[in-house]
């Protein structure tokens, strides 16, 4: 299945606001949906930086930065945009979009281990060129550990058991193999929900470090905005909703007053102001079934 980019339309008019011309950031390219419309709205004078750790990603963003001079891709995480794009002159940028999901691709190509519906090599990790592969690091990490990542990232009610089946099972090689353990520990799963959803999630987020990475991302992300310029972010799942609600919330609120029971006046420290949250249309989702979890947030950055 071909990738197909989640509010695609929405993001873009959203990072825009009538504007045409300027500097964006696509803090996660994918396979450049976002960033190709983008393109094709913006004059010559304008640019686009986009950063993913993909390789295959890399691979379709590297063609399309030889069509279009305006594009320059960015092998890095989104965590480090801030100090990647200061090492290349640029301190201040007109918008900036991520879409927080994991792409088609990597879902539907078995040999990237990130799905229990394709067997293969249990990898699940984003940039398989580094760092230890799923089935390394359920060997190293000590039950209660894993019990914990589960619950957290996974908010998985029989985390403990289901990590004490893992960790009996020895050493696991495939998807298939460890999406049967978990079946098998699971005593009562949603509907029309494979029992090792909650858990497959959490082990992907923990092994890339995905909620590291935006709690990393959204604070350089306000401050590389223009006043009046954009973020923009596509959230799929609770725990990363919940963390751009937060930063959010917290950067368009005025501070608490503070002092010992006199007035004091409220210094107004605040960098956003928020303009809107937005679901895939009933359109999109019967189109693209992944679209039914997806939220859009997007915000201003104040003078």
């Amino acid at each position: 299945m071909s990738h197909i980019s989640v509010l695609l339309h929405e993001t873009v008019d959203a990072l825009l606001a009538g504007r045409n011309t300027g500097i964006y950031v696509d803090g996660t390219f994918g396979r450049g949906g976002h960033t190709r419309l983008l393109l094709s709205k913006l004059d010559a004078n304008s640019r686009v930086y986009a950063f993913d750790k993909d390789p295959q990603a890399l691979e379709t963003a590297a063609a399309l930065a030889q069509e279009d001079p305006r594009f320059i891709i960015i092998h890095a995480s989104f965590a480090d945009m801030q100090q990647e794009l200061q090492a290349r002159g640029i301190e201040v940028v007109d918008g900036v979009m991520a879409d927080l999901g994991v792409s088609s691709p990597q879902l539907d190509q078995a040999e990237r281990g990130f799905s229990f519906m394709k067997d293969g090599p249990l990898d699940m990790r984003m940039d398989n060129s580094q760092g230890p592969t799923a089935a390394e690091w359920l060997v190293n990490i000590k039950e209660e550990d894993l019990a914990n990542v589960i619950f957290k990232y996974g908010e998985e009610r029989y985390s403990r058991r289901i990590a004490k089946a893992i960790k009996n099972a020895g050493y696991i090689d495939t998807t298939a193999q460890l999406a049967e353990i978990v079946k098998v520990a699971h005593p009562k799963w949603e509907k029309n929900k494979h029992a090792a959803t909650r858990t497959f999630q959490a082990i992907r987020i923990a092994i890339n470090k995905e909620l590291d990475d935006i709690e990393a991302f959204l604070p350089q992300a306000v401050a590389v905005l223009k006043p009046e310029a954009t973020l923009a972010v596509i959230s799929f799942h609770s725990l990363e909703d919940r963390l751009i609600k937060q930063f959010i919330q917290k950067e368009s609120t005025l501070a608490e007053d503070t002092g010992w029971g006199m007035p004091q006046e409220r210094e107004d420290t605040r960098r956003l102001k928020k303009i809107a949250r937005i679901r895939a249309s009933e359109e999109e989702v019967k189109a693209n079934p992944r679209s039914r979890s997806a939220w859009l947030r997007v915000a201003e950055r104040l003078a």
